[in-house]
């Protein structure tokens, strides 16, 4: 008897599957000018507002899926992100920051799609939390870098506190535990495919979100 090979772990499939949008998003021009140190401390700004509306999105609709069988493992306190975004916020704009606050039209739809998994489809909910918290505590490391050395902010102080998981004290762990339990995930492999595109989708939508700051944010010639 022929031994089967065993199947590619989930985690595996949806890393390689996001792979081509992963690098899009990372190497899109405002991201560059922005690690680049080529934007000013406004752009910085900017790009924590739209943050904003897609973590709470995001976290507003974690409290209804704590049961759930699907989405209910992954909503873990340590990875709520609101609170150090208002802080970060106050920070940068100062103690109104809410007012005049607007999303970019890429971020309301990013932030809409998001609250629409959540409320409908906690499979695709999933994919929005993967993208999101695993690329936080990876590349997220970088930014946070670029941003206290180009801006003077403090080492893991107000204005980079979005990047900093207090809770979390190492993070290779994390996610290592976060991919045993996609790897676990209680969904047939049909699910698992939508899963899978969701997170393409979800890259694309922050590329869009990247696209339209850079409109807002050119270099000049």
């Amino acid at each position: 008897m022929n031994a089967t090979a065993a199947p590619t772990p989930f985690s595996t499939l949806i890393r390689t599957a996001s792979h081509e949008q992963h690098t899009e998003a990372e190497t899109s021009t405002f991201m560059s000018d922005l690690l680049g140190g080529r934007l000013g401390v406004d752009a910085y700004t900017r790009y924590t507002e739209q943050l904003w509306f897609v973590y709470r999105a995001l976290e507003e609709g974690a409290q209804a899926l704590r049961s759930d069988p699907v989405a209910g493992p992954f909503i873990r306190p340590e990875l709520m992100r609101t609170a150090e975004l208002e802080r970060d916020l106050a920070h940068l704009r100062g103690a109104g920051w809410r007012e005049g606050l607007e999303p970019l039209p890429a971020t309301a739809a990013y932030a809409a799609r998001v609250a629409e998994c959540a409320r409908t489809w906690p499979a695709g909910y999933v994919a929005h939390h993967y993208t999101r918290y695993l690329g936080d505590l990876s590349g997220g490391q970088i930014i946070r870098d670029k941003a206290e050395r180009t801006w003077g902010f403090a080492r893991k102080g107000d204005g980079v506190r979005f990047y900093v998981f207090e809770e979390i004290a190492n993070p290779a762990s994390f996610k290592r535990d976060y991919r045993e339990l996609l790897d676990a995930v209680n969904a047939d492999d049909l699910e698992k495919q939508r899963i899978v595109d969701e997170c393409k989708r979800a890259f694309a939508l922050n590329t869009a979100v990247f696209r339209e700051l850079g409109e807002v944010f050119p270099l000049s010639a």
